[in-house]
């Protein structure tokens, strides 16, 4: 009798097992057919990868590294991540916090005395949420970083008192960067390759300037004209992979705690205003959802992670078509679908 009670139970698991594995199969071969369309039909060129369970399940390319379509992608390929870049500085001006460098209620002044008056008014909280009034740059005379600091220099008045509104640009975003090269005495650039992209083992990752274009996918337009390269620090170019490996990172605590963490994902307290993360959902200061997307040029970026889940989508494309939060949501309801 308990013989045959072992082979019922063995033959239970067996086709639990069974009906797992198939209903995974099913999930990755509807994502493919959605990919393969997406691509057919113009609206998706670039790679993909889809993890679940801790597991990468999908990972492909579909189209060219660039506008003479005569090399195809391969997932080795990097792309520019746009806007998910941002979360970098973030984590490094907490990583600064945690060590005791800097308190993000902390001017700006405190670090650049030679900024004007406004500097004593806007904190590092501020540039991290985007509430600091500062005007966006000013793209017409700015040729490198160094310009954008002096043109920092040159503001004599914000657009609003810090603190009290928001304002998604780019000078935020350049003064955090500022600040980690002012308080580590390294270039900002190198501060990320051994702080974050080192211990998360992201080996292709590169922060611009570019050196070495190898495997860098060329971003492109539907008239097959294509971007002028990026000059200034801090634009990021990965594969798929190591910005799942960054984002794993970062949910697991590896590269801040857990309180430091909460504080990169708040935001202004008004709908649609992003966090240095982008969008993150907290529950009990625990985060259960964070998606972020990006542009650069025709370049665009996304990544939808569902902690509870526990699946992470990104999408990385070089000849931008604003369909990736379509292809997204197709992929998150073929996901769920075959949870049930």
């Amino acid at each position: 009798m308990l013989y045959h009670k072992q082979i019922s139970l063995l033959f239970t698991i067996f086709l639990f097992l069974f009906n797992s594995v198939s209903a995974q199969k099913k999930q990755i071969a509807q994502i493919d057919s959605l990919m393969r369309s997406a691509n057919q039909s113009g609206v998706f060129n670039g790679n993909i990868l889809v993890s679940k369970n801790n597991k990468i399940i999908y990972n492909a390319p579909f189209g060219f590294t660039d506008a003479t379509k005569t090399k195809k992608l391969t997932p080795d390929y990097k792309f520019n991540i746009g806007s998910i870049t941002k979360e970098l500085s973030g984590v490094a001006l907490l990583q600064l916090q945690e060590q005791g460098k800097l308190k993000i209620e902390d001017p700006i002044s405190q670090y650049f005395p030679e900024l004007p008056q406004w500097a004593n008014e806007v904190s590092i909280k501020d540039i991290l949420q985007y509430t600091s009034g500062l005007p966006n740059v000013n793209w017409k005379k700015i040729k490198s970083n160094q310009d954008v600091f002096d043109d920092l220099k040159l503001i004599d008045k914000l657009d609003f008192l810090p603190g009290t509104q928001y304002d998604y640009n780019m000078n935020n975003v350049f003064l955090r960067q500022f600040i980690v090269e002012k308080i580590t005495g390294v270039a900002y650039k190198d501060y990320v390759s051994q702080h974050i992209f080192k211990p998360c083992k992201m080996n292709s990752s590169e922060i611009t300037p570019i050196v070495d274009e190898k495997l860098i996918a060329k971003g492109f337009n539907n008239k097959l004209i294509e971007d002028k390269p990026d000059f200034l620090v801090g634009g990021t170019f990965l594969t798929t992979t190591d910005l799942l490996k960054f984002i794993n990172c970062l949910h697991s605590k590896k590269l801040i705690n857990e309180n430091s963490l909460f504080t990169l994902g708040q935001h202004f307290d008004l709908p649609d205003t992003q966090s240095s993360m982008g969008e993150a959902i907290f529950k009990n200061k625990k985060l259960v959802e964070h998606s972020h997307d990006g542009r650069a040029g025709n370049y665009e970026a996304l990544l939808v992670s569902d902690l509870n889940e526990k699946s992470t989508i990104i999408l990385l494309g070089n000849n931008y078509n604003g369909k990736l939060f379509d292809i997204s949501d197709a992929i998150t309801a073929i996901l769920k679908k075959g949870n049930k």
